[in-house]
């Protein structure tokens, strides 16, 4: 993975499988005004390196988006703040990308929270409509 590439072997190894495994992320995008705006999404690590996010139409973070495209990503498992990995990059949204229950890595990925808290995946893709597509260009773990 060439966003890791910068990072030695083990700690590599350990940074790729939480950015595939991790369920949660915090998304900080960039309102007009400048002040950051921080959200939890689900994500998913693409084969290309981009991380793909579904959101729901008409939200804080697609508003900022089509000002600004700078966002960051970060991950912490713990309550120590360690461990914490951070992702820059750039955002667009994507209205003509397939649905959420037409990804089936999304879905096998969220199954589990799909199903208890949506019940279906078509019904979480119903209200989660809007695919957003982050590219990172920097990575800090």
């Amino acid at each position: 993975m060439n966003l890791t590439s910068h990072l030695p072997a083990e700690r590599r190894a350990h940074v790729e499988g939480r950015l595939r495994v991790n369920l949660m992320a915090w998304l900080t995008s960039v309102r007009q005004d400048g002040r950051p705006d921080c959200v939890p999404v689900w994500f998913l690590l693409r084969d290309d390196e981009t991380i793909l996010i579904y959101s729901q139409p008409g939200k804080v973070k697609l508003r900022n988006i089509s000002v600004n495209q700078k966002v960051a990503l970060g991950l912490d498992v713990t309550d120590l703040g360690r461990d914490v990995i951070r992702v820059e990059g750039t955002a667009e949204h994507v209205p003509a990308f397939p649905a959420a229950d037409q990804v089936p890595e999304y879905v096998v990925k969220y199954a589990e929270r799909i199903g208890a808290l949506f019940g279906t995946p078509a019904q979480f893709a119903a209200l989660y409509s809007e695919a957003v597509i982050i590219t990172p260009n920097r990575l800090y773990a």
